[in-house]
């Protein structure tokens, strides 16, 4: 598991439920620029990951399981950078 594919299953995973990564992370009770690209490295190009509270916190918003979110890391539509 990759930053890339992370941050690509967390966007697979909102569009799955019908929406944005904005409107997941206020489904969520998260700040709606929590999933942001912009937010995704640091001002020194370092990778930031989501926490594993974010990641519970959308799981549990939409009623899923965490299998259901983790099966986006393997999707094999998925590239890895």
């Amino acid at each position: 598991m990759n930053h890339y594919q992370i941050w690509h299953a967390i966007e697979l995973f909102a569009q799955e439920h019908g929406l944005s990564c904005s409107g997941l992370a206020k489904r969520s009770g998260l700040d709606p620029t929590t999933f942001n690209k912009s937010k995704r490295f640091s001002k020194y190009e370092q990778p930031r990951w989501p926490s594993t509270s974010s990641i519970a916190k959308i799981i549990d918003a939409t009623g899923s399981s965490a299998q259901d979110f983790f099966k986006f890391i393997t999707d094999k539509k998925m590239c890895s950078k």
